[in-house]
């Protein structure tokens, strides 16, 4: 059942990619009328947030990000210095986080504090829980083993809280763009219909992460529960 789940969830992924992709390359060739660039537009936003964030480049297509760390907004060369309603859309989406940590966004500082957990997570969780099933299975300390192998279970089960609790961030943030674009004259009605979509098919990524990542917590739970009923 769960090999089907994820296939499911693979297709679902590659469906979103593609969709986001697409929607971006269709929005970014139609410029804004008010002319502004995405570099443009993140400032404006941030200047009337009154935020200390800065602005600067970064390498890559759709690599656009913030980093609370540093109060830093990141954008890729196309959003950058493009006055595309994509351009402008996944910018002020960008700033819309800026805003997040300026106001102490709550689900925001969760995701922050999920962030070093949630990593190791993701990368030791599934081998702990795969070397508590061989002890288990083969050594006579099926204790240890079934100990190991729920530490496992539970460090993945931090990184899928990460990818959960990043879906509120990541629609926040949109509406919040959605909202200053409109109420700021950015864009005007029916590019902001243009911005909705590139956002929304950007979130529908989000979603297919946090499934995926879902399904692959409960084969890791399933795998470690049929083990411990085998002994």
């Amino acid at each position: 059942m769960y090999f089907y789940l994820m296939i499911l969830c693979f297709i679902f992924s590659l469906i979103a990619q593609s969709s986001v992709n697409n929607t971006f390359q269709k929005y970014s060739k139609i410029p804004a009328r008010s002319g502004l660039t995405g570099e443009q537009a993140a400032k404006k936003i941030i200047q009337m947030n009154d935020l200390d964030v800065q602005v600067e480049g970064v390498s890559g297509q759709l690599t656009d990000h913030y980093d609370p760390r540093s109060n830093t907004l990141r954008l890729s060369e196309a959003t950058r210095y493009n006055n595309s309603i994509a351009a402008i859309g996944v910018a002020a989406h960008e700033a819309g986080h800026a805003v997040q940590d300026g106001v102490n966004f709550f689900p925001n500082k969760i995701r922050a504090a999920l962030v070093p957990v949630a990593n190791l997570g993701s990368k030791a969780g599934p081998y702990l829980a795969l070397i508590g099933i061989f002890i288990n299975a083969y050594a006579n300390s099926s204790d240890i083993g079934m100990s190991i192998a729920y530490v496992g279970v539970a460090l993945y089960f931090f990184a899928f809280l990460f990818y959960l609790v990043t879906l509120p961030v990541e629609f926040d943030a949109s509406h919040r763009a959605i909202v200053i674009l409109n109420s700021s004259g950015m864009l005007n009605a029916e590019e902001l219909k243009g911005a909705k979509k590139v956002l929304r098919s950007a979130a529908m990524t989000y979603v297919a992460a946090a499934a995926t990542a879902f399904v692959s917590f409960l084969r890791i739970f399933a795998m470690v529960n049929n083990n411990k009923r085998d002994r």
